[in-house]
């Protein structure tokens, strides 16, 4: 299956909702994830040598941080920080699924 950034979209928010919290609008959703993609390739992990092996749990707490930080800089941003973990692991969760 390929990543589509409406269903991930959605697939974020539903977890949002499932614990309470308020759903974003697609755009501040999409930053999140273009923000997470960025992470990865800046850091390698979308190259073909990359291991497929590596653990994602290894890396979550690299991207929640980098998230977060990206955020903080973006004035135009309404995420609310305590909702980014949730984002990430939901976003990560979308990614297992389509493999």
């Amino acid at each position: 299956m390929e990543f589509d950034e409406t269903k991930a979209i959605e697939f974020i928010n539903r977890r949002l909702s499932e614990q309470g919290r308020t759903p974003y609008d697609e755009d501040e959703v999409f930053n999140v994830i273009d923000m997470i993609w960025d992470y990865y390739e800046e850091n390698g992990l979308l190259a073909v040598e990359s291991d497929p092996d590596e653990d994602p749990d290894d890396i979550e707490s690299d991207v929640i941080d980098y998230v977060s930080r990206m955020l903080r800089k973006d004035r135009n941003a309404k995420v609310q920080q305590e909702d980014v973990p949730l984002m990430v692991k939901a976003e990560m969760e979308y990614e297992d699924s389509i493999i």
